[in-house]
């Protein structure tokens, strides 16, 4: 597994990192404690150093990320975050310093660490000004219990005004062949300030695997449940992405994951996407992205092919739209 850089901050991480995000939350009914924490390890194995979790994912997936990587803590990056209210989504946002606290206190008796290598604001939070928040990080960070900062779904005044108080070393938002928006203003301001970019549903929340059709049902508790672009109709007039995918990565022996990590992985040296799976196979597949280089031409043929196509549905709710870019 090569190793990228986050930015200027010095923190260095695999090229790919592993989002545990799906082990117990979001994505349906996710793996018991020990297949979830065997799972790590796996992804440790072949070569993963970056993990990210979040206190909003539940005790047990911070739970499993520190007893999975307890054995190799010292050559791991562990990425967690705070911002809602009692770590619930559905109460709402919640950044005030003294929560901030009591997170990092929490996350690192679940992680079973003595400091965070990578802290986020998992939203911005507008009732509480970013300057309270960075200062609070800045000052876990002399404390030695946070070794960096970043943001998650954060605008672009909200990445100044932080970064201005505590240099950011990494912005966590979504980024992937149909999720384009940060390329509108946020890679350029992440290159300037050298921040590092840690793009999230890298596989569009699994749909550009091309295991997921029109016929596909998601689990009772499964978030895509609630997404307009995962509503049949969408699934199917979107289609057309899957199949243009699977033309480019033919022609590179590829899966169509690979290709879209791989575009990913060439935009800038200083990305680096965290893909989660629950299944092995699926592991392996984004690992071996490692194998897929794509050339200038390459870039343009698929700039081409999926360039004018757009997509049917918004990436999120309506009730969930308003807690991003801010």
């Amino acid at each position: 597994m090569k190793k990228r850089q986050l930015g200027r901050s010095g923190l260095e991480v695999s090229a790919l990192g592993y989002g545990c995000m799906g082990l117990s939350f979001g994505l349906g009914p996710g793996l018991d404690r020990t297949a979830g924490i065997q799972m790590i390890r796996n992804a440790f194995e072949r070569g993963v150093t970056f993990f990210d979790t979040a206190e909003a994912y539940g005790a047990l997936n911070e739970e499993m990320v520190g007893e999975a990587l307890a054995p190799v803590r010292d050559q791991v990056t562990i990425a967690t975050k705070f911002g809602f209210r009692n770590g619930e989504v559905k109460q709402g946002l919640d950044s005030r310093p003294q929560r901030i606290r009591a997170v990092v206190e929490n996350s690192l008796r679940r992680l079973r660490t003595d400091r965070i290598d990578l802290l986020y604001q998992h939203r911005v939070d507008p009732d509480v000004p970013m300057e309270d928040v960075a200062g609070t990080v800045k000052e876990l960070i002399e404390q030695g219990k946070v070794r960096h900062f970043g943001l998650s779904e954060a605008g672009v005044e909200s990445i100044r005004r932080a970064h201005a108080v505590q240099p950011l070393t990494a912005l966590q938002s979504e980024y992937s062949l149909w999720w384009r928006e940060p390329e509108r203003e946020l890679l350029a301001l992440l290159e300037q300030l050298g921040i590092g970019f840690v793009p999230f549903s890298p596989l569009g929340k699994g749909f550009l695997t091309g295991a997921i059709n029109q016929n596909t049902a998601f689990a009772a508790d499964d978030f895509r449940n609630v997404v307009p672009r995962f509503t049949a109709e969408a699934r199917q007039a979107n289609q057309v992405w899957v199949e243009a995918l699977k033309g480019i990565a033919a022609a590179h022996g590829a899966t169509p994951a690979q290709i879209a990590l791989a575009w990913l992985l060439a935009q800038k040296p200083w990305i680096a996407p965290i893909p989660g799976t629950t299944k092995l196979r699926r592991l392996e597949e984004n690992l071996a992205t490692a194998k897929v280089v794509l050339e200038a031409d390459d870039l343009k043929t698929i700039q081409q092919a999926l360039g004018a196509i757009t997509v049917t549905g918004e990436r999120y709710p309506a009730q969930l739209a308003a807690f991003v870019n801010r």
